[in-house]
């Protein structure tokens, strides 16, 4: 079964034994991050450094000025932790070891651009704005991720791409010294905590013959048990109306990204899209209609446990990449991934995630390399 996995350029440049442990795994691709958002990530094989922390959301390469000129929503270049063309230098070295190289593009989400340009933000019903996710609704957010999809997935040298957080983002986020474990916040509150009331989003609910204020009214009002322990209530008539405007928002934005990255790129160029089955999730994967995304892109990319409402819509050419964590110290199961693996086939998949080689101890990649061996 083919398997490949997700890197940081900064776990290949300056390691010249990276390049050959990755190959060894077993797998045969690698994905590769292009345009990615802030984080803090352990190194935990590279001679000359043990911790990267990328400061804000940047692209890993040279953004084109040309292409940017004029625009007031840009990407931000990476800092000391990912100079130059950190990129293109890590894909060269993965290639010359014979992995095939895929671009990982971290889309709507993005905190320096919240920051910067707070109007760009979703905004719950409170009014509180969450600077790490830039409402998809937004004409000029939408225009900035579609020019952003092309230009960081389209890397010389790259066989396809995966487009992460194509989609709605909302309340979920890992942040620095988090302090909202407090109440219990499970799907549903998550989702009513993610609905935007930014004039764009405003303007869609009316367009779905819904009052926005009495929806954010309603919306608080089915929080309210929430806060002492209870659960949520129910938004009535706005529940169907409300979710076709957010589906009909994330789909034309996939359909925009996907069409514009294929007439950039070269024949047989594969465009996958993180993805959850379940239209009104939010986050890393996105919420999808699994007939509708597999009808505009190549393919999926979703956690082992969501790819079974994926296979029935999937042509005989369809990807349907399981993503399994490999790291144990971040929830992965590496001791079980030839089996887990094999349920996954059972259920649909095509081909294997593993995240992350780069953040996985030894230990764990030597447990992945002996499933990849088994699976064959």
């Amino acid at each position: 079964m083919r398997a490949g996995t997700f890197v940081y350029p900064w776990d290949v440049i300056g390691d010249p034994a990276a390049p050959g442990l990755l190959a060894d795994l077993g797998v045969a691709s690698v994905t590769l991050a292009s345009a990615y958002h802030s984080t803090r990530a352990l190194t935990p094989r590279h001679p000359g450094h043990r911790i990267v922390t990328a400061e804000h959301a940047a692209v890993l390469y040279p953004p084109d000025g040309a292409r940017w000129s004029g625009r007031p929503l840009r990407p931000y270049e990476a800092g000391e932790w990912a100079p130059g063309d950190a990129y293109g230098e890590a894909a060269g070295a993965l290639a010359d070891a014979g992995l095939e190289v895929h671009s990982w593009v971290v889309l709507a989400h993005n905190s320096r651009l919240g920051a910067e340009h707070p109007a760009t933000s979703v905004v719950n019903a409170h009014g509180d704005r969450y600077p790490w996710a830039p409402c998809i609704a937004r004409p000029d957010v939408r225009a900035y991720l579609v020019e952003l999809a092309v230009e960081a997935a389209v890397r010389p040298g790259a066989a396809g791409t995966e487009l992460e957080s194509c989609g709605w983002y909302g309340f979920a986020h890992l942040h620095a010294h988090d302090k909202t474990a407090g109440v219990a916040l499970g799907d549903r509150e998550q989702y009513l905590l993610s609905l935007c009331f930014c004039p764009s989003c405003r303007e869609g609910y009316g367009e779905e013959g819904v009052d926005p204020d009495a929806l954010a009214a309603a919306v608080r009002g089915a929080l309210e048990p929430v806060w002492t322990g209870g659960a949520p209530g129910p938004l009535d008539d706005f529940e169907a109306p409300v979710l076709a405007w957010r589906t009909r928002t994330a789909r034309t934005l996939q359909e925009s990204a996907v069409a514009a990255v294929r007439a950039a790129a070269p024949s047989g160029f594969r465009v996958l899209l993180h993805a959850d089955p379940h239209p009104y999730r939010c986050g890393a994967n996105v919420g999808t209609d699994p007939a509708h995304v597999l009808d505009v892109a190549d393919g999926v990319v979703t956690p082992s446990a969501t790819v079974t409402p994926f296979a029935p819509h999937a042509a005989p050419d369809t990807v349907l990449a399981a993503n399994f964590g490999v790291v144990t110290g971040m929830g992965g199961s590496p001791a079980t991934l030839a089996e887990d693996a094999r349920r996954a086939a059972a259920e649909g998949a095509t081909e294997l995630r593993l995240y992350h080689a780069g953040l996985a101890s030894d230990a764990d990649l030597a447990l992945v390399a002996e499933a990849l061996r088994k699976l064959g």
